[in-house]
């Protein structure tokens, strides 16, 4: 593609953008990039980065994936072109006749965040989350973002992006945004992408393993990791060896109310786990959040 046609293909987005076209015709007019290989001459002559880069924050979670997909890929090439380049203009002459060296060519490098890991938010971060234009929605994508940063190493963009389709998976699904469903489940999937126990969830939602149309639909039981999975085993196994009688099965209470999100979703059990003259133990585990409790 010459600078004329890639020129012309920009205006083209940018004006599909602004003007609210589909995402099928976006995603059209981006489909001759994909087998593209930029050059640095053609990204700035043609600003053409700084357009699809602007498609990054699109409300189409398909059209957002496809343009950082582009972005990442078009800086990849700029590297491989400088680190591949044997040839170079001839070097200046110094006073003394002899060839000065010339300055090494920086390839562009992608934007790092220098934030603690563990500390990382939309705050630290200065990023942007108001992009949907609806208060509670842009909460929520901040809540997004700051579950999939904690401890994270990768670039705010990419993350924000991210958060974005998480967000907008989980609307689509348990709209409208007013909604005590789509609410409680956007705040139950930032406390498991916050949990210091679970860093595969993270890994496996950015990276895509995880779909967002699928994240957001996961059960308690799904999001746990495998350490999770097994430790629950482990206590189940060790309460059952513990109990004098059979374990009642679990039911799901009204009155008891999970002391960390605040649901009255309870399910628990009964277990007589000391001497037959004592109460018996009730082991509590919140259907919502996944806090688990006991008491006598």
């Amino acid at each position: 593609m010459d600078a004329k046609s890639i020129e012309e293909r920009g205006k083209q987005i940018a004006k599909a953008s602004s003007e609210g076209d589909p995402a099928s015709t976006i995603l059209q007019l981006l489909e001759p990039f994909k087998n593209w290989t930029a050059t640095e001459k053609l990204l700035r002559q043609t600003k053409i980065g700084v357009t699809v880069a602007k498609l990054r924050q699109n409300k189409d979670q398909t059209v957002a994936r496809q343009a950082t997909t582009l972005v990442n890929k078009w800086k990849s090439d700029v590297k491989k072109a400088g680190a591949g380049s044997g040839t170079s203009s001839p070097a200046p002459k110094a006073a003394n006749g002899t060839a000065s060296p010339a300055p090494a060519a920086k390839p562009e490098e992608k934007k790092k965040h220098t934030v603690d890991p563990e500390k990382r938010n939309t705050a630290t971060d200065k990023v942007n989350h108001n992009v949907t234009g609806n208060s509670t929605r842009d909460a929520c994508v901040k809540l997004m973002y700051d579950g999939l940063a904690f401890m994270s190493n990768e670039a705010p963009d990419d993350i924000l992006a991210v958060a974005r389709a998480v967000e907008l998976a989980a609307y689509n699904v348990y709209q409208p945004e007013t909604s005590a469903e789509y609410k409680t489940r956007l705040r139950s999937l930032y406390q498991n992408l916050k949990s210091k126990s679970n860093p595969g969830l993270r890994r496996d939602v950015y990276n895509g393993t995880i779909e967002p149309a699928r994240f957001v639909k996961m059960t308690h039981e799904e999001l746990k990791s495998d350490k999770q999975r097994a430790e629950d085993e482990r206590l189940q196994k060790e309460n059952m060896d513990k109990a004098m009688v059979a374990q009642v099965e679990r039911s799901i209470s009204a009155s008891l109310t999970c002391g960390k999100c605040g649901q009255k979703k309870v399910s628990y059990s009964q277990a007589q786990t000391r001497s037959a003259d004592e109460p018996m133990t009730t082991f509590c585990e919140c259907t919502v959040c996944g806090n688990r409790w006991k008491f006598s």
